[in-house]
């Protein structure tokens, strides 16, 4: 097992992406934080924290569901210190929480675009300021952060209608992607950032694109096989990088 005695802390890990993220860490033999809103399943989207974990428990692996919202400076902090009562440090942090509002800027509300740059940039500076601290002790540490092709397209987005407010948000962090890794690196701790070249089929995207189509959509197991890769990397490996799901496969030799 490739993280066998390692934890850690996937944000947004009730469904989609995240969870299928956790699920293959958990699999790989780490200890797995499930740090989301969701503690009901949703009508729309169903998954919650709840449900993550036990899937995961009956994979043999521990897993902690832990009700976080990422925009919280509070929240995190207590999120992360419980993680450490449980487990005794962190590994691992996932930065994957995210949200967008599709619509044109001039139909977007302050709010809203507050909104999506607080939980996609704001969320995984907070996040990663609380777990840093327990790397440093570990003497290692891995931070992922997940990216979209939205933060460089010059055209609607090849992927999936986003709205500005997304691109900018994963524009800035990939930005803070590698400026915080080049600020680690003494630290041995390694930080990089992954985006899908292809759609990925979710709850979230098969829900909100309900009628597109979907033969050239991918399964997350492409994103997950990049994230364990990643997960194992500290700062002697691979660190700074800002990639695609097709990126790492071909430079790194890496298979579903």
């Amino acid at each position: 097992m490739k993280l066998k005695g390692k934890v850690a802390i996937v944000t947004g890990a009730s469904r989609g992406l995240g969870k299928a993220i956790a699920l293959g860490f958990a699999r790989e033999g780490a200890s797995v934080v499930i740090a989301a809103r969701s503690e009901v399943e949703n009508d729309k989207f169903g998954g919650s924290i709840y449900k993550t974990a036990e899937e995961i428990k009956a994979l043999g692996q521990a897993a902690l569901p832990l009700k976080c919202d990422v925009t919280d400076e509070t929240s995190v902090n207590e999120m992360v210190e419980k993680t450490k009562k449980e487990f005794g440090g962190i590994d691992i942090l996932v930065n994957n929480a995210g949200v967008t509002f599709y619509a044109p800027v001039i139909e977007t509300p302050l709010k809203r675009w507050e909104l999506v740059l607080k939980v996609n940039i704001i969320g995984a500076f907070l996040c990663c300021r609380a777990v840093i601290p327990l790397m440093v002790k570990r003497g290692r540490g891995s931070i992922i952060n997940i990216s979209s092709l939205a933060a460089n397209d010059r055209h609607e987005s090849v992927t999936i209608p986003t709205g500005v407010a997304y691109g900018v948000s994963k524009a800035g962090l990939e930005r803070f992607t590698f400026g915080l890794a080049s600020e680690l690196g003494k630290d041995n701790i390694a930080v990089n950032a992954i985006k899908p070249v292809r759609v990925v089929s979710t709850e979230g995207t098969r829900y909100w694109m309900a009628e597109a189509d979907k033969s050239e959509w991918q399964s997350p197991d492409k994103m997950v096989s990049c994230a364990v890769f990643l997960a194992q990397q500290d700062a002697h490996g691979v660190t700074g990088a800002v990639a695609s799901d097709d990126e790492l496969f071909a430079w790194h030799g890496l298979k579903i």
